[in-house]
């Protein structure tokens, strides 16, 4: 009669994997004000007045700029929102979102 070995399986653990970010960007147009840009930032995003009218100025500035990263659906209702507060209030203010690299 022969010996059947049995061994143990190794277990593998499957490390989760981080959710993709995306930046919120800020487009600059020359028709929203600037105080109103920088009242969206505060109330949407949370920021701090100095910090918000930094941003403001570099979007003014440079065209466009990062606002934030978060996972897609959190970056996606925020850049909604804060351009939806422009449509509101009759300004071309917009937020778009893409892959962080």
């Amino acid at each position: 009669m022969s010996q059947t070995i049995v061994k143990p399986r190794p277990t593998t653990r499957v490390k989760p994997q981080r959710p993709p970010l995306y930046k919120v960007i800020l487009l600059n147009d020359d028709f929203t004000p600037r105080e109103f840009v920088v009242l969206v930032l505060k109330a949407v995003f949370n920021m701090h007045e100095e910090i918000a009218h930094r941003v403001m100025i570099t979007a003014h500035q440079k065209g466009a700029c990062v606002i934030a990263v978060y996972t897609r659906d959190v970056a996606e209702t925020k850049a909604k929102e804060a351009t939806e507060m422009g449509k509101n209030k009759g300004y071309p203010l917009f937020f778009t979102t893409e892959p962080e690299e």
